[in-house]
Formats: structure tokens, C-alpha cells, sequence
């Protein structure tokens, strides 16, 4: 299972040694040269390490000393991954005269790059390629292939297991494909039990984007993330470019925008919703009033369509415009992107080329013309501004944000903020004061909350601590744990009370966290499936299944909201959804009515939809149960003490205010 809760653990982890690592210089090898092999020895080159990434090296070394080997690093765009798991290849010993690493990527610019860093790094290592027509020796010291090739035919099966101590691959969010799979089957890294049978090599995954929409867990081939560093992180240390955000609301049209198999809007369909005339005119307008004197904005576009369409909205305008796709020819594409790294035009337009693996540090502003549900793809065009560049003071974002009722992740929600919030020139450290202004209001509104729940709260023998309600409609009603999680998390979980929490979708599926009854806590985040109509069970849920745990409540919360982005629709979960301040529906209202007396009815214009579905959810998953069992508890706790008490007034003589007992003279 893969451990959300490491990865909760990770997400607070801050730069720590400052050391500098000595290089390790190996002798060349008998393999044959490959293409990339150098024709003379030369030293290799002195690299001093960032902080962070001596930190994250460690890490890793860290994890397999402990008998770990499937890793993975969780790094900024920008922040130097490739030099990291270059600098691994000799950080790690051969171990059972295994001395052979894989580097693995799904795309040529990938595959070249890190073919570079290795012959920079280790001039004296053999080195080749496996992509297309290009086939390694499968001797090699270091052998870089592409996905897709070295899964082609059975050109994998020169590549023997017992010979290579690390497998490495770049862009890891796409490590569960099929293809990748049956790689780790090959190394025997596909299943924990291979590993006594197999000598493994380690297998050190790094993206910037470790989350996925599609609902396959990375649990399937990576167990730990050893080292997460974002880059709100890399600003605040000046390792990335700051940032500035102004976000426009178009008039686009998203409601009848489906979503596809990656969670993510269908491209066709949003196509056809934002490339029109008059929504591409507002995107050009915008750029013209906010980033007119940008040298070199990068501008992320829908489809093909979209991309012609708004190159020549720009040219309309007098803009030195062109785009690139992946239907460019190779030297047309390499003569474009190398001219704009130049400075000789303002304005690169694409789609779905630029989102990994590419350096093109003079980018100065990042345009955002389609709206994404998916916050990896987000942060990923956003990266392709942060990288530091002689004369550049900050990367303007402008994001074209759309209809925000709809699912879209905008840039704010990357701060921790409402993704309905329009921000205007808004740098990194403007919205994450913004932030923490947000998560002070809402520190205080807890302190209020939790005053007025111990004013009403008695702390009995035993350490059981009741609150008094006056009726289960109160308890329905009371929002004051609500507000607890809801300032950890941007979901809309539901206190159940005894330290549970459930958070509900329209599917019947849902989400439980609870913790364990020892008396130093563990808290268990379970996901409960809804069967289909007519399933043969007792239950009308599959059996439960435990997805993620925590030492601290904190890190369970955040466990359970990775698990959640990935597998529920973020409009059914998250509470700054506009439906939720909507006026309450009747069958809402009638559904709750069925429990209240005839004096205690509720109309649709007493309440919210959101508030409504809450206190529905309470109602469903047993609250009145367990009102009626505290009641019981508390009647029974009650009457023990009012004996004791009387028995103790007796004994002192003193005279007990209250009713007296008939019979007594």
C-alpha cells in the first residue's frame, strides 16, 4: 500500500545540510563505445550540489540502507531533477556485481537530456540510447531509453535484471502505465515478494507532479516518497523565479463540459466551449493590458483548432506570434523554440508540448487559454515560467479561469486559497500572506467555536466527556468540528463526532477517517465502495479498504485529500463550490423534515444546499444512533451521581436543594 501518510510527512520537510558532496570518479569499462560514449578519457567536471538536493540524495540513501527499493522524489520543476538522480548513479554502490543503471522517460527531449547530464557527469562511463532506431548494447554502464522502445518487441530482454543496481525514471507520475508495469516485472520490482528471489536493482522515481486523476494509485509501484520540495519552497529560497498572478474570469461556457477518463475536461468538448471568437479576443485583450511589455510569454492553448485560431487573434492584433505542436516537424519545431529562447518573437503558443521536460528559462510569462481540472497540469504549465534567467525579475501568470463552478483548478487553489478568488498582480509572497490572513480568521472562528462547545460540555468519572444538546437536532446542526477539519482541509468533511469524519460524493461512495481506540492515537483513512443494484450482500458497501494512516489527525486529513483529488469529482467534494450557498432543494428539505416533529419543520429558505447535504450525511451515517446512545450514557452517568451526592449529603447532615422525596418527615 502506498503510504500517504510519508507523503504527508514530506510535504513539511525543509532544506536542511548545506554540504557539498565528493565526487565519485569510476574507471571506464570494457563495453563497446556507444554513439554517446566519449572518444578520450577527461576528468570529470567538479558539481556542487544545492542544499536541498545533498538533503534529497540522502534521503534516498537513507531509505535503502533500510532494505526500501521502490522510491520516489517529489521535486519543483526548475529545481534541478536530473542533475539529482544523475548524482545518484554514483551515490550508490554495486551490490552483487550489479554496477549497471536504466534511466528511464516517455519523451525524446527526456531521453536526450539526461543522456547529456550522464556524459557531462561521467565522461568515462559508457553510455547509450535506447529510442527508436537508435538500440543499446544492453552492456552499457548507463543506458537511457525511452519507455515505448525498450517495451517494443522483445528489445527489453537484453537488458538482464541481475546486472543493474538502479533503475531511475524521470516525469514518475506516469510510472502505473501498463508499460511501466510490465518493466518492474522484468527487474523484479513489480511486487515486494520478488525481492528476496531477485536481486532488484533500487528504483528511484522523480516528478514534479506525484498525483493522478485517473484513480490508479502509485501505490502499485512506488511505496515511499522520501523528499518532497514545491515550489513555493524554491521562491521563498530564490532557487526558482517569483511569480506573479493575475487571474481574468472569461465568459466561457464549461457547464456542459463533460470530464474525460483522467478526470480532466473532454478536449473536444472544451475546445468547442473556449475557441470562439469573442472568448480568444478577451484572452488577447487580457495579455495586451497586463503583459504587453513581456519579452517572451508561452501560451498553453485547447487543441490544434485552438492553437491556429489564437495565433491569429494575436496577428490581428500586430503580434509577432507562431506556435508550435506536436505535429510540427522536428527542424521547423527546434528552429521556432531555439528563435524564442532568442527573444526574436513575444509569443509561443501550444498544446501539450511544453508541459514536461522543457528548458526554456527566458520565459518571462505564462498565459493560461485553457481552463484543467487537473493540478499537476496546472503546476506544470505554471513551472515552465519559474526558472531563474539573467535580467528576469519574476514570470507573470495570467489565468484565464473561466466558469469556477465547474471543477477548474485555478491558480489561487495552489495557494491554499478559494479557486474563486481574482487576484490582480499578485506575487508568491502576497498570496501566501493572503493565505495565512485566511487560516488566522479561521484559527479564530475555531477558538470561538470550541469556547462554546466547552461552555456547554462535562467532564464525568471515567474521562468520557459529553456535550449537551438539547435535542439530536442540535447535534445535526452543530458545525463546530466542521470547522476544525475544514481548516486543515479544502474538502467538505462532515464531523460525525468521536473523532470520525466522513466525506460524502453523489456516487454513494465515501471516505472515513477514524482513529484507533489505544491510547496513543493512530488514525485510519477508509474507503468504502458502493456496490452496484442487485450485488448478493449483507451490505450495500464492498468491504472496506484502508487507503492511507497517520500518526497525527493533521496527517491522515492530507493522506485522505491526495486520495480524494484523485478518485471523487472535485465538485461533489469541495466546499468553496458556489452550489453550496445555494438556496436548499425540497427534497433536501422534505428528506430532513421526515425527523423533525410538526413545530420543528424546516423550509428550503432556511438553508443552504451545502448545509443541507451535511446535515443529511450526519443523519445518514448513524448520528442519531449515536445522540441516542450518548443520552443514554449521560442519563445513566447522571442518576449515579445524584445518589452519590444524596448519599453524601445524608452522611454530612447538610440539606440538599431540590425536589424532596415524598415520605420524608
Amino acid at each position: 500500500m502506498f503510504h500517504f501518510a510519508q507523503y504527508a510527512v514530506a510535504l513539511s520537510r525543509r532544506a536542511g545540510s548545506k554540504s557539498v558532496p565528493t565526487f565519485v570518479r569510476y574507471a571506464s569499462k570494457s563495453s563497446r563505445p556507444s554513439s554517446l560514449s566519449p572518444q578520450t578519457s577527461a576528468p570529470s567536471p567538479q558539481i556542487t550540489l544545492r542544499g536541498y538536493q545533498e538533503e534529497c540524495i540522502q534521503s534516498v540513501l537513507s531509505y535503502l540502507e533500510k532494505g526500501e527499493k521502490r522510491l520516489g522524489v517529489s521535486l519543483a520543476t526548475g529545481s534541478g531533477k536530473t542533475v539529482i538522480f544523475t548524482q545518484l548513479i554514483s551515490r550508490i554502490p554495486p551490490k552483487h556485481n550489479a554496477s549497471q543503471t536504466l534511466i528511464l522517460a516517455h519523451r525524446r527531449e527526456l531521453v536526450e537530456q539526461a543522456a547529456r547530464h550522464c556524459s557531462l557527469a561521467y565522461p568515462d562511463k559508457t553510455i547509450d540510447i535506447e529510442m527508436a532506431h537508435h538500440h543499446a548494447s544492453g552492456m552499457a554502464d548507463i543506458t537511457v531509453a525511452s519507455i515505448q522502445s525498450i517495451m517494443s518487441g522483445d528489445r527489453l530482454l537484453k537488458f538482464d535484471p541481475t546486472r543493474y543496481k538502479l533503475v531511475l525514471v524521470d516525469e514518475a507520475h506516469h510510472i502505473v502505465s501498463s508499460q511501466y508495469l510490465e518493466m518492474l516485472e522484468h527487474f523484479g520490482l513489480r511486487h515486494r515478494a520478488d525481492w528476496n528471489s531477485i536481486t532488484a536493482p533500487a528504483l528511484v522515481g522523480v516528478s514534479a507532479t506525484f498525483s493522478r486523476f485517473d484513480g490508479r494509485k502509485l501505490g502499485a509501484a512506488i511505496d515511499h516518497i522520501v523528499y518532497h520540495r514545491d515550489y513555493v519552497d524554491m521562491i521563498e529560497e530564490n532557487w526558482l523565479s517569483d511569480v506573479v498572478f493575475t487571474t481574468v474570469e472569461s465568459n466561457a461556457n464549461l457547464t456542459k463540459v463533460g470530464s474525460g477518463a483522467n478526470g480532466d475536461f473532454q478536449t473536444g468538448a472544451l475546445s468547442k466551449a473556449i475557441n470562439t471568437d469573442e472568448t480568444n479576443e478577451i484572452v488577447v485583450r487580457s495579455w495586451l493590458a497586463k503583459a504587453r511589455g513581456r519579452q517572451s510569454t508561452l501560451v498553453f492553448c485547447v487543441d490544434l483548432s485552438h492553437v491556429a485560431n489564437l495565433t491569429a487573434a494575436f496577428k490581428r492584433h500586430g503580434i509577432d506570434a507562431r506556435f508550435v505542436t506536436g505535429d510540427t516537424p522536428k527542424k521547423i519545431r527546434a528552429q521556432r523554440v531555439e528563435a524564442f529562447k532568442n527573444g526574436e518573437f513575444p509569443v509561443l503558443l501550444n498544446c501539450g508540448v511544453f508541459t514536461e521536460g522543457t528548458d526554456i528559462p527566458n520565459i518571462d510569462c505564462v498565459l493560461l487559454a485553457r481552463p484543467t481540472k487537473s493540478r499537476n497540469l496546472l503546476v506544470q504549465m505554471i513551472g515552465r515560467g519559474m526558472r531563474l534567467y539573467k535580467g528576469k525579475d519574476n514570470c507573470h501568470i495570467i489565468d484565464m479561469v473561466s466558469s469556477l463552478s465547474t471543477g477548474v483548478v485555478s491558480t489561487p487553489t495552489l495557494f491554499g486559497l478559494d479557486p474563486a478568488e481574482i487576484v490582480e498582480n499578485a506575487d508568491s509572497t502576497e498570496l501566501m500572506e493572503k493565505k495565512e490572513r485566511k487560516e488566522r480568521e479561521m484559527i479564530r472562528e475555531q477558538e470561538v467555536a470550541e469556547v462554546s462547545r466547552l461552555a456547554t460540555s462535562r467532564q464525568l468519572p471515567g474521562s468520557i466527556t459529553f456535550t449537551d444538546y438539547d435535542s439530536v437536532h442540535d447535534l445535526i446542526e452543530d458545525t463546530s468540528v466542521d470547522h476544525y477539519i475544514r481548516g486543515i482541509s479544502q474538502f467538505a468533511w462532515v464531523g460525525l463526532g468521536d473523532d470520525k469524519f466522513v466525506l460524502t460524493t453523489n456516487s454513494g461512495n465515501y471516505l472515513l477517517i477514524e482513529p484507533t481506540a489505544d491510547e496513543v492515537k493512530q488514525f485510519f483513512v477508509k474507503y468504502y465502495r458502493k456496490l452496484p443494484a442487485g450485488a448478493k450482500s449483507k451490505s450495500p458497501y464492498a468491504t472496506p479498504r484502508v487507503v492511507a494512516e497517520g500518526n497525527t489527525f493533521e496527517h491522515a486529513v492530507h493522506a485522505a485529500d491526495t486520495f480524494a483529488a484523485e478518485i471523487f469529482e472535485h465538485v461533489f467534494i469541495s466546499r468553496h463550490q458556489r452550489w453550496r450557498n445555494s438556496r436548499a432543494s425540497q427534497a433536501q428539505v422534505d428528506f430532513l423534515n421526515k425527523f423533525r416533529g410538526e413545530d420543528e419543520q424546516l423550509s428550503p429558505d432556511a438553508l443552504t444546499k451545502g448545509r443541507a447535504g451535511d446535515m443529511i450525511t450526519k443523519i445518514k451515517h448513524g448520528v442519531r444512533g449515536k445522540f441516542n446512545k450518548a443520552s443514554t450514557r449521560k442519563r445513566i452517568a447522571n442518576r449515579v451521581r445524584e445518589k452519590a451526592e444524596n448519599e453524601r449529603s445524608r452522611m454530612q447532615g447538610q440539606v440538599r436543594v431540590g425536589p424532596l422525596h415524598e415520605g420524608v418527615d
